[in-house]
């Protein structure tokens, strides 16, 4: 193996695959490039189907399999599992719970691997600042914070909107099919920025592998940025039907989020209520300077519904 190509992925979630898919599609065109997966030994030798069908294809792609449990191994353990690796892609999300995403910055960190592209696959957590209704945000700003007070290990950071899928989640509620119903988070002209996992996937093997070099830069994605008006514009053009359509402002957000203030959904309704941090323009964009061609919300519709 060469440490000067070797990649780790952290994860192999929805989004973890797909990376991993387009890391090992884009490694082709740079030999010795490697690329391995951790996972809790209890994934890899799982007898659930699902998790047996991804670990055959990753088998399938030349994947190696890394042990390791992020969210109980130490950070000096963690740190002797990345130090075998030049870069490491962490595609963990939030599900660790607190701490987690700090506790796999500072052994990235430690073991000291030169590149390292932290979890912040999401909004522009420096825009929408400290003391947001998502308690987990902050911890994000530590991480930044953390990445940019060092000169050792350089850093990337994807910022992607909201996955797509997210805004068509059921329990999420923004578009609720079975009630033919859109709900604007805030008001009707606030916006968010949205990208497809899959696209994701491929942007950020581009960005990993881009010459020249990117380092210590937030580099912005977009599928689409659209305010909720249009989108119910959209559900109403692809669907050829006629949604109602309801404005859950920000007293009835904070409201709902007081009465369960232990709700993620209601933590992450309220953010994308207040509009701040959530969206960009389009144009300005990684995948739109490079004429990367991406999925916009119509499209995955048309694809999904």
């Amino acid at each position: 193996m060469s440490h000067n190509n070797a990649i780790l992925v952290l994860g192999a979630g929805e989004l973890g695959m797909s990376v991993i898919r387009n890391l090992a599609r884009r490694s082709e065109a740079f030999p010795g490039s490697t690329v391995t997966v951790l996972l809790r030994p209890s994934t890899i030798h799982s007898s659930e189907p699902d998790k047996q069908r991804d670990i055959a294809e990753l088998r399938a792609m030349g994947i190696d399999l890394l042990p390791g449990d992020l969210a109980a191994d130490s950070v000096t353990d963690l740190a002797a599992l990345f130090s075998r690796f030049h870069t490491v892609v962490s595609c963990t999300g939030f599900v660790g719970g607190k701490g987690v995403q700090l506790k796999l910055a500072r052994a990235a960190l430690e073991a000291g691997v030169k590149r390292y592209f932290p979890w912040q696959f999401g909004v522009d957590y420096d825009a929408i600042g400290r003391g947001s209704p998502q308690d987990l945000f902050d911890e994000q700003l530590d991480v930044r914070e953390l990445l940019r007070s060092q000169s050792e290990t350089e850093w990337v950071i994807v910022s992607t909107g909201m996955f797509t899928s997210f805004l068509f989640e059921p329990s999420f509620g923004v578009v609720d099919l079975e009630k033919n119903t859109v709900n604007a988070l805030g008001s009707w002209d606030n916006a968010v920025t949205a990208t497809t996992s899959e696209d994701i996937g491929n942007l950020t093997a581009e960005i990993l592998f881009a010459v020249p070099r990117i380092s210590n830069e937030i580099v912005y994605t977009a599928g689409d940025t659209l305010t909720y008006r249009r989108l119910a514009d959209t559900v109403d053009e692809v669907l050829g039907r006629q949604v109602q359509r309801v404005e859950w402002d920000m007293p009835l957000l904070s409201k709902e989020l007081a009465g369960e203030p232990d709700s993620p959904i209601r933590k992450y309704r309220a953010v994308f209520g207040e509009g701040k941090g959530v969206a960009w323009d389009k144009d300005q964009t990684f995948n739109a300077q490079l004429g990367i061609e991406v999925l916009g919300v119509e499209g995955w519709m048309r694809k999904n519904l």
